[in-house]
């Protein structure tokens, strides 16, 4: 049994119990006597083992001299995790890390049952893991007591502030006793960690284990260079190659890890998928299966970079490129952990190159490029693999002896061996054959690369014309793989593609001409609208014609034409006699070109003089130089004024009449109903009861209101009364 300086004898039995032979440095420096009521800003390499760290550091504090933990109605220690998966991982080390003292343990994450959580949180819990949003619910909730707190860890603290839960990271941190302990473990302590940690920790102590040599040393770093079209299969070939027991891989978006778990799926691995889309209880099954090897293949998103710990894991394939060095370390982080060695290859196709190579320069990384592995290379590896299998030199047992002299009997050691071979192989998907990947010195190689790669095979070649040209926006880049797709052929069997203005004329390699027109049939016809006709010998390229020498043909190694420099060219009378001139060309006289070069013609007399005109000579004589201009008409009871122009622009405009409005559109039957529907005549009945009512109101108030201001009442001979005007008094 090993003894661990400085651990409780509970937790050293537990390391024992668990494989431990030592502790990591970050393990050593946390349980420092000096530091056992102390904040703490750690930072370390992933993988180093700071989940057992923060688990030895706050274990003195939960104890509190005693050597089991007592019943506790509320949580001692709260761990925080960026996410579900982490967080239930640091419970399931803890719980081990804990058993001998008793301790017991919740979690609360998002996409499992509240109800649960719930319910374990009231039974007693000495710790509790979540993440940060469900964490927050159950406080908000009065589910989860924060008055009893003793330690705060913040597992993973960079990741978080990244993912946007520093309000509710800072919520929690205000809601929790002063007097606890706070814990900081990150890889990485950008300036937004050192605030919080000054805002709520108390003279923490900063503690670094990270080293100075290279990132990840257990780690082999190979960058994989292929065509685009060819990335899958390059990670199918991967895959088979290294036959790690484990192996995950990366992608960019939720489709991408779809896409590529249906593909492996389809060649016969055992794969699961891990995304943000998943349900927890679907990403729990993926991990679950991972680790008891039901599935060998794991496809996730960034989700799963940091904090997962899968056993046994060797291989790490980035399917796509990360955006920066932080996400390729903790990616990259999954393998090589606790000094295992692991393997790490980036699918690089050979248009990325730069980009990657710079990405690997930042993070300090040193990777191998090369091409992915070839049938030929899976093959040798597998029949290596398969003579250094141990079971080929155990003893044979007595249960076997019998069928193995069977078997030596009716079949020779040669048909056995080879039934052994086709028995093994029949077992692994199929490798998958790969296209050319490019040049070796990157995305277009060098000079010497280029030049050698042209196509001087052509020597005979036939020739076809379309009718397509630039007429047309005819590219070689696309016609060249519509040429292979109508006409059967490969990139190889097309030579030079000469795009004029009408046509272009294509040459194909000796006797491919005629497979490709069986191939386009007798209607000549592709795309639905090129037709090709045969061509017995290429018209002379012209200036506007594009000459494309085969795939492998480069802009930079197109001829050029000899110019001689500026400073050595004659003057332009000489050019246009070399070159005709431009009106030569559009038989019109180039009168410009023979012009001296002082200006003068023959004559004697500088052309474009400008003519001088006397103070009562108008330039334009009686034209007048701009046209009408209408002025400004004004509306509504504005005067209006005619458009009539004044060349001096001083006299006043005329009044004319104003015009005659228009007629107005005839009402439709609805607005005559509505609007212009006439009253109905009042009943004999309807004047006599309004002329009561008017009698009874006078009755009552003789005196005229407002509105029979200017009246005056006058009597009637059968006792009533009206108003009448009263006319104005003259003065």
């Amino acid at each position: 049994m090993t003894h661990f300086e400085g651990v409780l004898p509970a937790l050293g039995q537990a390391l024992n119990e668990r494989g431990y032979e030592s502790l990591t440095p970050v393990q050593l420096a946390v349980i420092a006597p000096e530091l056992t009521s102390s904040d703490m800003l750690v930072s370390a390499q992933t993988g180093s083992g700071k989940t057992v760290a923060f688990g030895l550091a706050i274990a003195p504090t939960l104890l509190g001299g005693s050597d089991r933990l007592p019943f506790m109605d509320t949580p001692g220690a709260l761990v925080i995790a960026p996410t579900r998966e982490l967080a239930l991982q640091v419970k399931r080390e803890l719980e081990w890390l804990f058993k001998p003292i008793g301790a017991r343990i919740a979690s609360c994450v998002g996409g499992m049952d509240m109800r649960t959580e719930r319910r374990a949180l009231q039974q007693g819990a000495h710790i509790v893991v979540g993440t940060p949003g469900r964490l927050r619910d159950h406080i908000e909730r009065g589910s989860l007591d924060m008055t009893g707190l003793k330690a705060v860890v913040l597992d993973e603290a960079d990741e978080m502030l990244d993912l946007g839960f520093r309000d509710d990271l800072e919520y929690m941190l205000d809601t929790s006793p002063a007097d606890r302990r706070t814990l900081m473990f990150s890889a990485t302590v950008p300036r937004s960690i050192l605030g919080m940690a000054k805002r709520y920790q108390r003279d923490a102590v900063r503690i670094n284990t990270q080293s100075d040599k290279k990132q990840h040393v257990d780690i082999e770093y190979r960058a994989l260079t292929m065509s685009p079209t060819d990335r899958e299969n390059a990670i199918i070939n991967v895959l088979r190659y290294h036959d790690a027991p484990n192996a995950i891989i990366f992608c960019g978006t939720r489709m991408n890890v779809n896409h590529m778990k249906s593909r492996l799926n389809n060649r016969g691995f055992s794969v699961v998928a891990l995304s943000g889309e998943l349900s927890q209880n679907e990403r729990s099954h993926a991990l679950q299966a991972m680790r008891d090897g039901r599935a060998r293949v794991c496809v996730a998103t960034d989700v799963a970079a940091r904090g997962i710990d899968l056993p046994g894991l060797e291989l790490v394939i980035h399917a796509d490129i990360p955006k920066n060095k932080e996400i390729l370390l903790h990616r990259s982080g999954r393998t090589g952990r606790a000094g295992r060695k692991g393997t790490c290859c980036l699918i690089v196709p050979y248009n990325w190159r730069k980009r990657t190579e710079r990405l690997l320069d930042n993070a300090g990384i040193n990777a191998v490029w090369a091409k992915p592995p070839t049938i030929e290379d899976i093959a040798k590896n597998d029949r290596a693999r398969f003579l250094a299998n141990p079971a080929l030199s155990e003893p044979i047992t007595e249960d076997e002896q019998e069928f193995v002299s069977q078997l030596t009997q009716s079949h020779s050691a040669e048909q056995l061996a080879a039934a052994l071979i086709r028995l093994n192989e029949s077992n692994q998907p199929a490798a998958e054959e790969l296209a050319d990947a490019g040049p070796e010195k990157g995305p277009q190689g060098n000079r010497s690369e280029r030049k050698s790669a042209r196509r001087d095979d052509f020597t005979g070649g036939e020739w076809i014309s379309l009718s397509v040209g630039h007429k047309h926006k005819a590219e070689p880049r696309w016609i060249l793989p519509t040429l292979c797709r109508a006409g059967h052929i490969t990139k190889k069997e097309i030579g030079a593609i000469k795009i004029q203005q009408n046509e272009t004329h294509v040459e194909l390699a000796a006797g491919a001409r005629d497979k490709f027109l069986e191939a386009v049939g007798p209607s000549r016809k592709i795309e639905k609208s090129i037709t090709v006709d045969v061509l017995r010998a290429p018209k002379d390229q012209r200036e506007d014609t594009i000459d494309y020498e085969g795939p492998s043909r480069e802009r930079s190694d197109r001829p050029r034409f000899d110019r001689k420099p500026r400073g050595e060219r004659s003057d332009r009378g000489e050019r246009n006699e070399r070159s005709g001139g431009r009106h030569e060309r559009s038989g019109q006289d180039d009168r410009r070109s023979k012009r001296p070069k002082d200006g003068r013609s023959e004559g004697g007399k500088k052309p474009y003089a400008k003519k001088a005109y006397g103070s009562d000579q108008k330039p334009y004589g009686d034209k007048k130089p701009y046209g009408d201009k209408p002025k400004r008409k004004f509306d509504g009871d504005k005067e209006k004024f005619s458009s009539k122009p004044t060349f001096s622009g001083k006299a006043k405009p005329e009044p004319v009449a104003g015009k005659v409005p228009k007629a107005k559109a005839r009402p439709t039957e609805a607005e005559i109903d509505t609007k212009y529907k006439k009253k109905p005549k009042w009943t004999a009945e309807q004047k006599r009861v309004a002329k009561e009512a008017r009698e009874a109101r006078l009755a009552i108030d003789p005196k005229p209101s407002k509105k029979a201001a200017g009246k005056k009442l006058v009597a009637k001979k059968d006792g009533g009364a009206v108003l009448t005007r009263k006319k104005p008094e003259q003065d």
